[in-house]
């Protein structure tokens, strides 16, 4: 008789079923199992809302974790009891929450930027670029699909961002050139791998089941390729996935440190600055928003600080004559 999936792979299966990333599969199980072990290793089943309520509050009182980190854990737990287990908790009411903090956004200047470029070459000067000139997030970068740049109208689509939506962004002018060679250089490397008998590409939601060829076609290719094949944790399937984003960030960090900017900034940062850059030259709030994604205007409103001067526009009164 078949023994019963254990809780974990039963949370690994539901994980996957509804198409989460790898990234939420890992964090989600990480989060899940704290909260066993720190319960005795009780079973789920056995516990409820007052339990998961003690293990959030001790999180931010003994652990002191940021809120961000502690609403991912209460995601898990919740994914844990209504999809998992197939129960309700009751209003988790009285935890003690993290406290947010209100910190505007690292933005370089114009001139900071150009320095951080400067210390970068080849694959990662262009990923970084593109970060800044398109607005992207490192994912959405190293995840850019060959399919997914069109050079004629100089777009690209973002397919499957931050709240699994689409969008278009500009692929600016300058960077048209350099993205192409490196195309070119992908669709070269794609070629060797199908001559050596790989050439399959990940594609998500279930996408290689409905289309059994899109996995080796040009198009679905990354553009920022692996330098080598590696095999899927899932699927155990040898592929070339994109390239580790962590390269790209030690990187930029190296860079900004050779520039000798002070700033706390990363891979992000060119992000935030995009945003500014475009407010600051006189474009449309609504038209900014849109190229980041943002489901409300609210949140592409913080990067208005930066067209007040110093201290909310007021000016000094050791600067009045």
């Amino acid at each position: 008789m078949d023994q019963a999936p254990k809780l974990l792979d039963q949370v690994r299966e539901r994980i996957r079923f509804k198409h989460y990333s790898i990234r939420t599969e890992r964090a989600y199980v990480h989060w899940i199992r704290r909260f066993i072990l720190f319960h005795g290793k009780r079973h789920p089943n056995t516990m409820g809302a007052s339990e998961v309520e003690a293990f959030l509050t001790h999180l931010a009182t003994k652990g002191n974790v940021a809120a961000s980190t502690q609403n991912q854990a209460f995601s898990a737990l919740l994914f844990l009891y209504r999809d998992v287990l197939g129960q309700q908790l009751d209003a988790v009411s009285s935890v003690e929450r993290a406290k947010k903090p209100e910190r505007l956004p690292t933005v370089l200047t114009r001139d900071e930027v150009r320095t951080v470029m400067a210390h970068l070459d080849g694959t990662n000067a262009l990923m970084a670029k593109l970060l800044y000139g398109a607005g992207l997030r490192l994912m959405e970068c190293v995840r850019l699909r060959i399919k997914d740049v069109e050079f004629n109208r100089l777009e690209i689509m973002v397919r499957d961002g931050k709240g699994g939506k689409d969008r278009v962004t500009m692929l600016p002018d300058s960077l048209a050139e350099g993205l192409a060679e490196q195309v070119r250089r992908t669709v070269e490397i794609h070629r060797q791998d199908l001559a050596s008998g790989y050439g399959s590409v990940y594609l998500p939601n279930a996408l290689a089941r409905k289309y059994p060829a899109a996995p080796q076609e040009t198009g679905w290719q990354y553009v920022f390729p692996a330098s080598r094949l590696s095999v899927d944790p899932r699927s155990g399937k040898t592929r070339r996935h994109h390239v580790d984003e962590k390269r790209l960030q030690r990187a930029v960090k190296a860079a900004v440190r050779k520039a000798g900017i002070t700033k706390p900034a990363s891979c992000h940062t060119f992000r935030h600055s995009f945003a500014t850059h475009l407010l600051e030259s006189g474009y449309d709030i609504r038209t900014v928003q849109e190229l980041l994604g943002h489901s409300d205007v609210r949140t592409t409103m913080i990067y208005t600080h930066v067209l007040n001067r110093g201290g909310k526009g007021v000016r000094s009164p050791l600067d009045v004559a």
